[in-house]
């Protein structure tokens, strides 16, 4: 399984300086949407810049002109782009259009998606690479909020996926366990008082 740091950061300038202690312990460097949102995509360029060895993530969440803005994406250095799963497949597949030409991925994520095991099986079926079955910060503050509801979707999907929404070292075994290829940290490294340290826990909990 990989591990995946998600970088919820609003400048260019601390996602170099997380993406620099994280990067020997971590995969995929994505680029949350606040980061890009805030610095724009050439965030995404220099990150790209700095760890031509990673997987650079770029976290869109796009739901419309779909292969407009994975070309935008993949031209400034990403290697997946993220798609919401609640779009049209004409979004997807316009996407997936971008993502073959540069030789790159599209990810369906599949935050709000009632039914994420069924939606998965079409995105797939459309093209992703995988889906992300996540479940965004708003609602894993809400009481009682746990895993265990992606790990059943991922489960339940037959395809491959991520599983992002609070994996941290005491859930990262389970996330493992429920056949994701991909956990997806964020708080969990960035939010540490040793972003390094935090990030090699988590890779070494994974068997």
């Amino acid at each position: 399984m990989q591990l995946q740091f998600a970088m919820d950061t609003l400048t260019t300038e601390a996602a170099l300086e997380l993406a620099g202690k994280a990067a020997p312990h971590v995969d995929i460097l994505e680029l949350g949407t606040p980061l890009i949102k805030s610095a724009g995509l050439s965030a995404v360029t220099a990150i790209k810049q700095a760890h031509p060895d990673k997987i650079v993530f770029a976290d869109l969440k796009t739901m419309d002109a779909g292969e407009l803005e994975a070309e935008i994406a993949f031209s400034a250095g990403a290697d997946l782009v993220t798609v919401l799963g609640g779009a049209d497949d004409s979004t997807i597949i316009g996407a997936v259009a971008a993502a073959t030409k540069h030789g790159k991925g599209i990810v369906v994520d599949l935050i709000g998606v009632a039914d994420k095991a069924a939606r998965a099986k079409e995105v797939v079926a459309l093209g992703a690479v995988f889906v992300e079955m996540h479940s965004g910060l708003d609602e894993q503050a809400q009481e009682g909020y746990s895993l265990d509801g992606l790990l059943r979707a991922g489960e339940a999907s037959g395809v491959p996926f991520s599983v992002a929404g609070g994996v941290n070292a005491s859930s990262i075994a389970a996330v493992q366990a429920s056949g994701a290829q991909i956990a997806v940290a964020g708080g969990a490294i960035y939010g540490a008082d040793d972003v390094a340290a935090a990030a090699a826990e988590l890779r070494a909990a994974i068997s």
